[in-house]
């Protein structure tokens, strides 16, 4: 029996989902607490709800194992059985902008939470939720007609590029 994309399982869930999610553990410098946290989750959340398909592939689920090699982000899809459906690789130069001025934007918020007054950091967190925004519809707009993603599921998938960064 073929489902139509999206149409739910015998569970209740979409197939267009992911169930598990990787990253390369292979980067040298170990994440301070706060990105260790950030990680998790972006992680939890998106395993909890997402929305994504391969274009042009079987219906998932998806497993993902998320990557940075040769200046390339990669995303290595598996199906649930563990068998290889896609490899994509997109270029980083499109985020060095937007992660640089994320990660500053971060400190200045993860040092305001300790010291400054609630409207000081209600405008950090602002400004670190519209970069956000703005990196999550360039990797929604770089993964286009690859994979599908939901607004949602691109900012936590952007959340975790920047891990990726923080890392490398």
């Amino acid at each position: 029996m073929t489902r139509s994309p999206g149409t739910p399982d015998k569970t209740g869930e979409s197939p267009e989902r992911l169930i598990s999610v990787e990253l390369d553990e292979s980067l040298a410098s170990a994440p301070n607490p706060d990105i260790e946290h950030e990680r998790n989750v972006a992680i939890y959340d998106l395993i909890e709800e997402n929305n994504f398909s391969v274009a042009g592939k079987p219906s998932g689920p998806y497993q993902l194992n998320l990557m940075i090699a040769d200046k390339r982000l990669v995303f290595d899809i598996f199906d649930q059985g563990g068998a290889r459906c896609q490899m994509i690789g997109i270029a980083l130069s499109p985020f060095r902008r937007i992660v640089k001025d994320y990660f500053m934007i971060c400190e200045s918020y993860y040092q305001a939470i300790r010291t400054a007054t609630p409207s000081q950091i209600e405008t950090i967190d602002m400004a670190r939720r519209g970069l956000h925004n703005e990196g999550s519809e360039i990797l929604m707009e770089r993964l286009k007609g690859k994979v599908d993603v939901d607004f949602d599921t691109a900012r936590r998938l952007f959340t975790l590029v920047c891990v990726l960064h923080w890392r490398g």
